[in-house]
C-alpha cells in the first residue's frame, strides 16, 4: 500500500484500510499500532508538527504534509492530522473479562463504549453481527483511538461467541458450572472441563438488580448488552444471570452507552 497517497479514497466498509481523523486518535494509532500504519498525513497549518514528526520518527512511520489528502478524507474543517492504517484481525484474551455487544448499530455508540471499556480496563470486546463497522473512521474517532488499545473480535452469533470462550486450547469447555442452562447447551458437548467465566446479560426484565453494594464478584465474566433500539431478546434470559439497572418510572430505558458504562464501572470496582 506504500506510495498510493493520492489514490486513498473516502472510506468504504469493503476497503482493506481505514484512517483516523484528528490528532489525538492518530497519536493513539502511532503509539499502539505503528506496524499497521501506511502513512500519516498532516496539514501545513498543524501547530504541533514537531511532536508528531518526533513520534513518527521514533516508531518508523512515514509522515507527509498533505492538505489535499486531509481535505479529501475529512468532511470537517478542524481535522489537521489523518493516519491511514491497514485493517487487522485480533483474538480476545479469554483469561480476562469481556464486554459483549449484540448487534450495536450506531458507530458513535460503538466507539464510545470501546473508549469507556478502556477507561475501566476491560480491554476485550466481542461484537455480535450484524453490527456497526468498528473500523469506520466515525467509530475510530468516537473511541478517541481506544480502538487501537483494546482487542475486538466479531462473531456471527452469540452462540459462536460462547463456543469461542467456552473452549480451551485442548478443545474442552471452560464455562462456570453455575450457568446450568448454558452448561447443558455448550459445555457438555465440548468436554465439561469447567472454570470460572460467568455471563451477565443486561435487560429491562432482568432478574437481579445491579447495585454498588450487591454486585456479583466473579473473577472472570462477560457483560452482555443489546441493540440501542431493542435491547436483548427474551431468549437471553436463558444465559447466565440477567441484570437490571434500577431506574425511575420517568424513563423507559437508559441509553446503551450509559447502561454499558454503569455496568462496566460497577463490575470493575468489585474484587472477588
Amino acid at each position: 500500500m506504500a506510495g498510493y497517497d493520492m489514490d486513498i479514497k473516502s472510506y468504504k466498509k469493503d476497503f482493506d484500510y481505514s484512517y483516523t481523523l484528528g490528532a489525538f486518535p492518530t497519536f493513539e494509532l502511532i503509539e499502539a499500532k505503528a506496524s499497521e500504519i501506511v502513512e500519516v498525513f498532516c496539514s501545513a497549518s498543524f501547530t504541533d508538527y514537531q511532536k508528531l514528526e518526533k513520534k513518527c520518527r521514533e516508531k518508523g512511520v512515514k509522515l507527509s504534509v498533505n492538505d489535499k489528502v486531509i481535505n479529501k478524507l475529512s468532511d470537517k474543517g478542524n481535522v489537521y492530522v489523518v493516519g491511514v492504517f491497514k485493517k487487522y484481525l485480533q483474538e480476545l484474551d479469554n483469561s480476562l473479562p469481556h464486554v459483549v455487544l449484540v448487534n450495536p448499530s450506531d458507530m458513535g455508540n460503538l466507539g464510545t463504549i470501546i473508549r469507556t471499556a478502556a477507561g475501566f480496563n476491560i480491554m476485550d470486546i466481542a461484537i455480535i453481527e450484524p453490527a456497526a463497522d468498528i473500523f469506520n473512521p466515525k467509530t475510530v474517532r468516537a473511541s478517541m483511538g481506544s480502538v487501537f488499545r483494546t482487542r475486538q473480535k466479531r462473531f456471527s452469533s452469540f452462540d459462536d461467541y460462547l463456543k469461542y470462550v467456552c473452549t480451551d486450547e485442548q478443545g474442552k469447555s471452560s464455562i462456570n458450572p453455575v450457568i446450568q442452562r448454558l452448561d447443558d447447551r455448550i459445555g457438555q458437548e465440548n468436554g465439561g472441563d469447567l472454570s470460572n467465566r460467568e455471563i451477565f446479560t443486561f435487560m429491562l426484565n432482568g432478574e437481579r438488580p445491579l447495585t454498588i453494594n450487591d454486585c456479583p464478584k466473579p473473577k472472570l465474566y462477560s457483560l452482555v448488552f443489546g441493540n440501542e433500539a431493542t435491547g436483548l431478546p427474551d431468549e437471553f434470559l436463558n444465559y447466565g444471570t440477567s441484570i437490571i439497572i434500577p431506574q425511575t418510572e420517568y424513563v423507559d430505558s437508559l441509553n446503551l452507552t450509559i447502561a454499558a458504562g454503569i455496568g462496566m464501572y460497577v463490575f470493575s470496582q468489585k474484587k472477588a
